[in-house]
């Protein structure tokens, strides 16, 4: 079965010293994920006002874990007010049984049973002070009220963020803590998602980037950019291409490019790089990555078998 040759892969190369616990990474270079209230206008960078990302406890971890919110509130100097901050927005922790095998639960879109799983804890946000440039913790949660999920070695659980009401933007970042009251990594964690929805950068010149990982049978990847706003250009670094570059000027819709695949990239990660070229303020984006057949491709808070670099082949021939 070919989608269960991703997860074993993945643990496999999730040694002791890597660690997946803040989102975004700090190598990634975005500042914030973003959940607009159900009643914003789509074009302000959000496709759908939910966001789902998962998090990986190898299954030898036997110590609790939180899942830590920064600024969960919509209310304050780090959020998009539309107006007088209006918004609510409820974050939630599932675990046990099809919070991530259930197809529904890893769907691009937030339709049927995506909720699926155990809800272990959910707090809803409005405009709060409290939590305005502060952390909120879940938890403390034992890795095995995760679901087992052998292929990938180890615990799953899923952090839903759904923007109830209102049309403010919701500026927050995550971390898988092994402490409730400070972000300590949770040694072999990590963290990855289907879709992205993040704030990209201000100034002229930075890179994002994001991680999906090629597994086995993929011979095309199809890249999904919603609400790119004529900001630049999209650069794809991996170890076998220099930088395939793509031009992406979705303005409230979505633009999308496929690319090849060739035998090197299989069982690596790809760079793909947000090249901010123009002056765009507060640029939100949503993207999600398939393969050939449709499917969705996670990318991994740290990508699987590290930051792809592009490895140079230098052809010698032999003079007389």
């Amino acid at each position: 079965m070919k989608k269960r040759l991703l997860p074993i892969l993945v643990f496999s190369l999730l040694g002791s010293t890597i660690y997946g616990q803040q989102v975004p990474a700090l190598d990634q270079n975005f500042p914030f994920l973003v959940t607009f209230g159900n009643g914003a206008d789509k074009s302000w960078g959000d496709d759908d006002f939910v966001q789902t990302f998962f998090f990986c406890i190898p299954k030898s971890s036997n110590q609790p874990l939180y899942i830590r919110v920064f600024d969960a509130d919509a209310g304050g100097g780090c959020d998009e007010n539309k107006g007088g901050f209006n918004t609510t927005t409820r974050f939630t922790v599932y675990g046990g049984e099809g919070c991530h095998s259930n197809a529904d639960a890893r769907k691009q879109d937030p339709v049927g049973n995506f909720r699926i799983g155990v809800q272990l804890k959910s707090m809803t946000f409005s405009q709060d002070t409290a939590y305005d440039g502060k952390w909120y913790t879940f938890g403390p949660f034992s890795p095995i009220e995760g679901e087992l999920q052998p292929e990938f070695g180890g615990y799953v659980f899923k952090l839903i963020i759904e923007g109830l009401e209102g049309d403010d933007g919701n500026l927050y970042k995550l971390f898988l803590s092994s402490k409730r009251d400070a972000n300590v990594e949770l040694e072999g964690g990590n963290s990855f998602a289907y879709e992205f929805c993040f704030r990209l950068p201000d100034a002229v010149g930075s890179i994002s980037h994001i991680y999906p990982f090629v597994s086995q049978n993929v011979i095309a990847v199809k890249i999904n950019i919603f609400d790119y706003d004529r900001d630049g250009m999209v650069r794809i670094i991996s170890v076998a291409k220099k930088g395939e570059l793509f031009k992406a000027d979705g303005d409230g819709k979505w633009v999308d490019t496929t690319h090849p695949t060739v035998m090197d990239e299989i069982n690596t990660s790809l760079d793909v790089q947000f090249v901010k070229q123009n002056a765009v303020r507060n640029n939100n984006i949503v993207v999600f990555i398939t393969n050939q057949y449709g499917e969705l491709l996670p990318f991994y808070t740290v990508p699987i078998g590290g930051v792809p670099r592009y490895r140079y082949k230098i052809g010698m021939k032999q003079t007389k």
